[in-house]
């Protein structure tokens, strides 16, 4: 195995304002705070060893003890919990929602980056331990977005009813998906593999929650990871004077509503990826996860009859704190509350609106952690690789846009010159003889000068296209071959990360999967990782 790399910008499938903070655009710096390099990582050990509580390191330990209770963790695991109680210890953390079976393929570089990243962390600063965690999405309730995944061009889907919670939701219905995922797969041992991992993770735990936790212990566990659950009592208590504080205050809304602005008035191309509201808490019980509204100094509980006064909702608060659930904009308070984390580990969505979050940190004094892009990759074998240097194309080539990679290729290729630039410079100095002829006789004319001249060069247009197209049959054969090989590793136009599911890869490789990723995969690199597989 080999890996190359190369810029994220030159992938041309992120953002602007992803690619600018990697390149440490100064108009980025107000908002986050230590960047993601040695340097960046001193710093933050000092500022979170200076504000992490040990009584919120107890409170931790204890919630995972009881959210491991029962469950069969290695003793590396058992190690890094213990370890959560030392003054010393720090996590490193990635979050996901509870995708059907891992889902998309880059949630195994989520968490291959962050496991990394602890054991680089350890050499560079051998007095203290790092911990990876992965953080489990169980409070969602997008339930279209995590109810299915890609196999084989096919999609395994859960079919049922959904509302609440996510990772409240009982596993019934899985034998369907289970067929499904079986007939895909085939009967290799290593498909057979496969099929017990899935069955043992959906068909043998009673709910999603349960279910997700199993699946990621046993891929991971061996290596350390801790799973958290942020759906616990005892957590969401440590959330509770924060809670109080967006409900009376709407203090999250007020400041990522000006971080917002401000990154609007930078004048660039940067996408807002959440906007907040003014709260932005749900009420959370069994088969509701609902918004908290204020209106006329009640509370309401939005598409349910619940409805609570000022003082009704503080005494919810302090009897039921787990009833109340962080959205998109708070989730990331709550996770910096709980954790001695130094970093987190996100994808290029993830990390936009983290962007949006610092100024509200900042306002309730908790320390704003390091953002790192997970590794992203392309998993390539040695006959696509082959083709490619057939094809004449380099690494960068292959993430070009087939249609204008294939016009540069035939214009490449092609014995008959397909640019008529020349003749266009041609025709337009012989145009602009023509206007200074008609500004010397009748203005009028130059209308009638102007149509012929877009008449002629749009008649350029054409003849090039034609040509093109003419061209683009005579060299069909590499024509094919370039969007066959294009299509093979970027289905439907995309990363195959963000559609294919690891078991395609498992079926081929087994295990040796995750070690091929772990020695190719390196955080701290901040590029794009192509990975030469094995045959």
């Amino acid at each position: 195995m080999s890996t190359q790399t190369i810029d994220y910008k030159d992938t041309g499938y992120f953002s602007e304002i992803i690619c600018d903070y990697l390149a440490t655009d100064t108009a980025l710096d107000p908002f986050y705070g230590n960047f993601p390099d040695m340097k960046g990582f001193k710093a933050q050990l000092a500022l979170k060893e200076a504000s992490f509580t040990q009584e919120n390191r107890n409170t931790l330990f204890t919630a995972l003890d009881f959210q491991y209770a029962g469950i069969k963790k290695s003793d590396l695991t058992g190690q890094n919990i213990s370890l959560l109680h030392d003054e010393k210890t720090f996590t490193i953390t990635t979050g996901h929602q509870l995708n059907i079976f891992t889902g998309p393929l880059y949630f195994l570089y989520k968490i291959v980056s962050v496991i990394n990243l602890t054991a680089q962390l350890k050499k560079e600063f051998p007095n203290y331990n790092f911990v990876p965690v992965y953080w489990m999405a169980t409070e969602d309730h997008d339930f279209e977005e995590i109810n299915y995944f890609k196999l084989k061009g096919k999609k395994v889907q859960w079919n049922r009813a959904s509302s609440g919670a996510v990772g409240h939701l009982k596993t019934s219905g899985f034998e369907a998906v289970f067929e499904q995922f079986s007939t895909l797969i085939g009967t290799s041992k290593k498909a057979n593999e496969l099929k017990d991992l899935f069955k043992k993770s959906y068909l043998e735990h009673d709910t999603l929650t349960a279910a997700s936790r199993y699946l990621v212990n046993e891929i991971f566990g061996e290596k350390g990871l801790v799973i958290v659950d942020g759906d616990d009592v005892l957590l969401k208590a440590v959330l509770s004077p924060y809670v109080k504080e967006d409900l009376f205050k709407n203090t999250s809304f007020n400041e990522v509503s000006k971080s917002i602005q401000e990154l609007t008035n930078l004048g660039k191309n940067y996408k807002i990826q959440v906007n907040p509201r003014e709260i932005n808490l749900f009420y959370l019980k069994e088969g509701i996860r609902e918004r908290i509204i204020e209106k006329d100094n009640q509370f309401i509980i939005n598409n349910t009859d619940i409805v609570f006064s000022k003082e009704a909702i503080l005494v919810e608060l302090e009897k039921h704190p787990e009833r109340f659930s962080p959205n998109v904009i708070m989730r990331p308070l709550f996770q910096e509350l709980i954790l001695p984390n130094l970093c987190y580990v996100g994808g290029a969505g993830e990390i936009a609106y983290w962007f949006e979050l610092k100024r509200y940190f900042d306002s309730v004094q908790v320390p704003f952690p390091i953002l790192l892009l997970r590794n992203s990759a392309l998993l390539i074998n040695k006959k696509q690789l082959e083709k490619s240097k057939k094809l004449g194309l380099d690494l960068v080539d292959l993430f070009k846009n087939q249609q204008q990679l294939i016009i540069d290729k035939v214009k490449e290729k092609s014995t008959i010159k397909i640019d008529f630039s020349a003749q266009r410079a041609v025709l337009r100095a012989q145009f602009e003889g023509l206007k200074k002829l008609a500004l010397q006789t009748d203005k009028s004319f130059l209308g009638a000068v102007n149509a012929q001249e877009k008449k002629q060069l749009n008649g350029l247009d054409v003849l090039e296209k034609r040509l093109l197209k003419a061209q683009k049959r005579t060299l069909y054969d590499m024509v094919s071959r370039i969007q066959l090989l294009q299509d093979e590793l970027f289905p439907n136009n995309s990363l195959e990360e963000r559609s294919r599911n690891f078991s395609e890869y498992y079926e081929q490789y087994g295990t040796e999967l995750y070690a091929l990723l772990f020695a190719a995969l390196d955080p701290l690199k901040l590029k794009f990782t192509i990975v030469e597989m094995p045959a």
